[in-house]
């Protein structure tokens, strides 16, 4: 059946819409998850589907996913979207509901699974020399930038590279802030304010440069893969090439595993790795990548479990990613972004995304990984806001099912930058 979309014709989307914004506006619909899903769904499919029928946006931008983002981020911003729904939607996404932590969790367990053991620990081998590149790529453009406006390359680094490149919000500015104020006596509020700026301008230049790079990748066949392995002259061997049958309650057991994965990720976070190196914190999802790639690399997963995490990942990818796209526009603070764009942040923070992906690129090519993989997962998730940022760029790249490589770059890759912010603060400032 042709024109359908997400399942439904279009009378039937736009009624179902229609309802659901009616509901909204008379203040009815309810405030649970079942309000806040129906809402999520109804702006985002809505644009979603625009966003793949702009001529050049679906081609260069990012197309529908990349539309729902801004565009809801827009609806917000102007204050289309009642408060009390906005603050739903931020609710369902985030805490206490929390969908973009399953979403990620599921994306995670899926994509390491499907992994060929071999080709997943080689590719893990060379992937933080990957991460390095993006950040020597970023510092160096980001120092060339500074030059130009009269920023000190000690300042361009510490204020502007660092933040960037520190794997989100979260895991990056606000630590980091933290480890400002220790180090130098000043508040961490002087530090924050900056760089969330600075950062902010950098998320949109980095989801603008993911579907730049799908282009590339579209046309120059030697630059990319299959979108789902970053090693050249190894494909990747899922699990659903090797036939195991799944039945429905296999896909129950996959959730819970892939839940109690990340569950054992905040244990040793929190009660383990946290009191012995308080200084660089390490978010759950660092440690639930490696043991799950633990679990893959020693088989002890059965074959069709693989295989209903794969499907269950799938499935998240191509439609639970429209409910996270509407939730993250709904936290992107459009006024934040519009305050911080001056010349000189945006042609820095736009130096600072490119030099990422030049740098991750190219030391990513010298270690087997294709280039414009490469420089999606080690030098874009990097200079993002963190796991909504990762899918953002992920989503405008066509490349879902690197999750597992961009949470590495968020996660252990933000924790490496902390170490080198620990001892830059002190040296240079």
């Amino acid at each position: 059946m042709k024109n359908k979309y997400f399942g439904l014709n279009l009378p039937m989307l736009l009624a179902f819409a229609i309802l659901v914004f009616i509901a909204t506006y008379l203040g009815v619909l309810s405030t649970d998850l079942a309000g806040g899903v129906a809402l999520m769904f109804s702006i985002g499919i809505i644009l979603y589907e625009i966003g793949e029928r702009i001529p050049i946006w679906n081609t260069y931008v990012g197309g529908g996913l990349v539309l729902a983002f801004l565009g809801t981020a827009a609806l917000n911003y102007f204050g289309v979207i009642p408060t009390e729904y906005a603050e739903l939607i931020s609710s369902v996404n985030s805490k206490p509901m929390g969908v973009l932590n399953f979403f990620i969790i599921m994306l995670i367990t899926g994509s390491l699974l499907g992994l060929n053991r071999d080709l997943m620990v080689k590719s893990f081998a060379g992937y933080i020399p990957a991460i390095l590149g993006g950040v020597l790529g970023a510092a160096i453009l980001g120092i060339a930038g500074g030059l130009i406006f009269g920023v000190s390359p000690a300042d361009t680094v510490l204020k502007y590279v660092l933040p960037v490149m520190g794997g989100g919000n979260g895991a990056g500015a606000v630590p980091l802030s933290q480890i400002y104020e220790k180090v130098t006596g000043d508040a961490a509020a002087n530090y924050y304010g900056f760089a969330i700026s600075i950062l902010t301008i950098a998320n949109i230049f980095a989801i603008i440069a993911g579907g730049i790079l799908n282009k590339v990748g579209q046309k120059n066949s030697k630059l990319t893969g299959d979108g789902k392995t970053l090693m050249r002259n190894a494909p990747e061997i899922s699990t659903t090439e090797e036939k195991f049958t799944t039945q429905l309650k296999d896909y129950v057991g996959a959730i819970l595993m892939a839940l109690t994965f990340y569950q054992l990720g905040r244990l040793i976070a929190d009660k383990i790795w946290d009191p012995l190196v308080p200084a660089v914190p390490i978010h759950p999802f660092a440690f639930m990548i490696v043991l799950v790639a633990l679990a893959n690399a020693l088989g002890i997963i059965p074959g069709y479990l693989r295989q209903a995490a794969k499907e269950v990942q799938s499935f998240f990818t191509k439609n639970i990613v429209i409910l996270v796209m509407v939730g993250v526009g709904v936290e992107t603070d459009l006024l934040e972004l519009k305050e911080a764009i001056t010349l000189a942040n945006t042609v820095m923070a736009f130096l600072i995304v490119v030099g990422a992906v030049i740098g991750s690129g190219l030391v990513g090519q010298l270690v087997g990984f294709y280039f414009v993989d490469s420089a999606v997962t080690a030098g874009l998730c990097m200079a993002n806001r963190g796991g909504s940022g990762d899918i953002a760029v992920l989503g405008a790249a066509d490349r879902m099912d690197l999750m597992s490589y961009a949470q590495l770059s968020s996660r252990l890759g933000g924790g490496i930058i902390l170490v080198i912010g620990s001892i830059l603060f002190g040296s240079l400032m």
